[in-house]
């Protein structure tokens, strides 16, 4: 670990984009808040301004990220906190098809979750978080190998208080899972050709799952 340096009212701990044995992470703390992160945090997946509607102001604010790439998948994980409050996600390599994706997130919330979808890449929105589907054969994966499907799912949710509430704030959980999801898409070299929206149809476009669906 390197010593903390201070500089430009940040003190920025651990790896910054270091490589240990295939895991790439950083943490950095910024003594002035929200606005001394950078203007995409966790090495350039989220914006800064959204992750800013979601948390509350501080005087502090920390950012974490690691990508994990490993023989058969990849995971990728951020979070950004300010005092109580952090807003968080991960992508995780699957193997699962969209169905048993919708199953698992929103069949115990029937009633209570909303989908959108643009083209094959879709989203869920629950009361406890949001998740984010696309088909992804990563380069260590054999084509045709798949039980199900090969795909990278993302999940993120709020922990503590948040500066948005209800609608908004499931709307703003949806937009920054779904940044991690490209974010991780192009480190991870999906071999499937894609040209992904600025962003995903906004929850009120969306239809409410009420069962299970092919």
């Amino acid at each position: 670990m390197t010593k903390p340096t201070r500089r430009h009212g940040m003190i920025a701990f651990g790896i910054v984009l270091a490589s240990l044995g295939g895991v790439f992470g950083y943490s950095e703390i910024f003594t002035k808040g929200i606005d001394r992160l950078p203007d995409r945090p966790c090495g350039g997946a989220v914006a800064r301004d959204l992750v800013a509607r979601a948390l509350p102001s501080s005087r502090t604010a920390e950012e974490r990220g690691r990508l994990v790439p490993t023989s058969k998948d990849l995971a990728f994980y951020c979070s950004v906190s300010t005092n109580d409050s952090t807003l968080s996600g991960e992508v995780r390599g699957t193997d699962s098809s969209v169905s048993t994706w919708r199953d698992h997130f929103a069949g115990p919330l029937a009633g209570r979750s909303v989908e959108v979808a643009a083209a094959d890449i879709r989203a869920i929105s629950t009361p406890k978080l949001a998740t984010v589907y696309v088909p992804c054969t990563l380069p260590q994966q054999k084509k045709g190998s798949a039980a199900e499907a090969y795909s990278l799912t993302a999940e993120a949710r709020t922990i503590g208080p948040t500066r948005a509430k209800g609608d908004e704030l499931r709307q703003v959980v949806v937009d920054f899972a779904y940044q991690l999801l490209r974010h991780a898409y192009e480190a991870g070299g999906c071999e499937e050709a894609r040209d992904f929206p600025d962003a995903l149809p906004r929850l009120t476009e969306g239809r409410v799952v009420e069962e299970p669906v092919g």
